[in-house]
C-alpha cells in the first residue's frame, strides 16, 4: 500500500520527519498484516474444527465478534453484530487495506501537536484509494499538493515518488464512449458524435514539472522525471507522443499499473531526499491540536502505536 505523504494543503507527518516515516510505515503495516493473517488462519482453523459433522454450507456460518481491527475497548452495540468470516486471504487482505485507509489519511492531516480540518470527500476518494491500495508501500503519494513558491500558492499535479524515480500524473475523466485527442495548447473530446475542447493536461504537467525541476536543481538532487496523462475509462488518440509524457487511456491502463506494480525494491536515499526537498515547499494550513485532544494510537490485535 502507497504512502500518502501529502494530501492537498494539509499538514503531514512526512514533512517533520521524511527519514523516519516512510520505513516506520513499512514496519508497522508489515507487524500488524502478520499478526492480522494469523489471527484469520486460527479462526479459519477453528471453524474447521467446529463444522465436521456440519453441512458444507454451514461451514460459512456467522462468526460473532470477528473484527480484527477492533479497538480495546468495551465493547459496542456495533462490535457485538455479527460478522462473516473472510474466506479467501485475498478478502482479508482487501479488509486490512480498507482499515487501514484512515490511518493513512491520518498521518497525512496531522502530526503529534498540529491538525488540519479535512475535507470528507478524501474518506471516499475512489482515486485516492486505488492508488494508495494498488501499489507497493515503496511509492510516495502526492495528490494535489499545493507549492509556495514566493510566496503564491500553486497547485500541483499528482506527484508519485518511486526508488527509480519521479512520475507527475494529469488525469483526465470519461467514460468508455469518450475519445480524447491530443494536440497542442487544445485536446478535443468525441463523445457520442459531440465535440469540445478541454484545455492541454500538457501544460498543466510542464508547470509541475518546471517546480519540481527547480526544487530538485537546487538542492542538487538528480533524480529522473517523466510526466503522465491517465485515462483510465477512456481512450486517447495521438500521432506523436509527447517527448517524456506517457499518454495512457483504458487499453494501456492494466498493464502501466502492473508496472508500476511489480518494481521491487526497498526505499532510496535519493527517493527520501527528493520528498524531503519537494515537501519543503509545500504549502500547509493547520491549527494547534487541542490540549484535551489525544493522539490515539490505530489499533489492530497488536497495537499500532507512533513512536514520537
Amino acid at each position: 500500500m502507497a504512502q500518502l505523504i501529502k494530501l492537498i494543503d494539509y499538514i503531514s507527518r512526512y514533512e517533520t520527519n521524511p527519514f523516519h516515516y516512510p520505513t516506520q510505515y513499512i514496519r508497522l503495516k508489515q507487524e500488524n498484516w502478520r499478526q492480522v493473517y494469523e489471527r484469520w488462519e486460527k479462526e479459519l482453523e477453528k471453524e474447521v474444527e467446529t463444522s465436521t459433522s456440519q453441512d458444507k454450507d454451514e461451514t460459512k456460518k456467522r462468526f460473532f465478534g470477528w473484527n480484527p481491527f477492533q479497538f480495546k475497548t468495551e465493547q459496542t452495540d456495533i462490535e457485538k453484530e455479527v460478522h462473516h468470516l473472510p474466506r479467501t486471504k485475498q478478502q482479508v487482505m482487501q479488509l486490512f487495506l480498507n482499515e487501514l485507509y484512515p490511518f493513512q489519511l491520518k498521518w497525512a492531516t496531522s502530526t503529534l501537536t498540529q491538525i488540519s480540518y479535512t475535507d470528507q470527500k478524501f474518506n471516499n476518494d475512489h482515486t485516492l484509494k486505488q492508488f494508495l491500495q494498488r501499489l507497493p508501500d515503496i511509492y510516495l503519494l502526492m495528490y494535489y499538493p499545493i507549492f509556495n513558491i514566493k510566496n503564491a500558492p500553486i497547485d500541483g499535479d499528482i506527484i508519485l515518488i518511486s526508488p527509480i524515480g519521479i512520475d507527475i500524473i494529469h488525469i483526465i475523466k470519461g467514460t468508455s464512449n469518450t475519445i480524447f485527442a491530443s494536440n497542442e495548447r487544445t485536446w478535443t473530446i468525441e463523445k457520442n458524435n459531440n465535440s469540445s475542447k478541454i484545455i492541454s493536461p500538457l501544460l498543466s504537467l510542464k508547470r509541475t514539472e518546471q517546480i519540481v525541476k527547480s526544487i530538485l536543481n537546487k538542492h542538487k538532487i538528480d533524480f529522473s522525471i517523466n510526466k503522465t496523462v491517465l485515462a483510465k475509462h477512456s481512450s486517447i488518440v495521438f500521432t506523436n507522443e509527447p517527448y517524456q509524457t506517457t499518454l495512457i487511456g483504458m487499453d494501456e491502463y492494466t498493464t502501466w499499473l502492473e508496472g508500476k506494480r511489480q518494481l521491487s525494491s526497498p526505499l532510496k536515499n535519493v527517493q527520501l531526499k527528493a520528498m524531503e526537498a519537494l515537501l519543503m515547499y509545500c504549502q500547509s494550513t493547520s491549527v494547534q491540536r487541542p490540549e484535551w485532544e489525544k493522539d490515539d494510537d490505530y489499533m489492530t490485535p497488536a497495537t499500532f502505536k507512533e513512536e514520537e
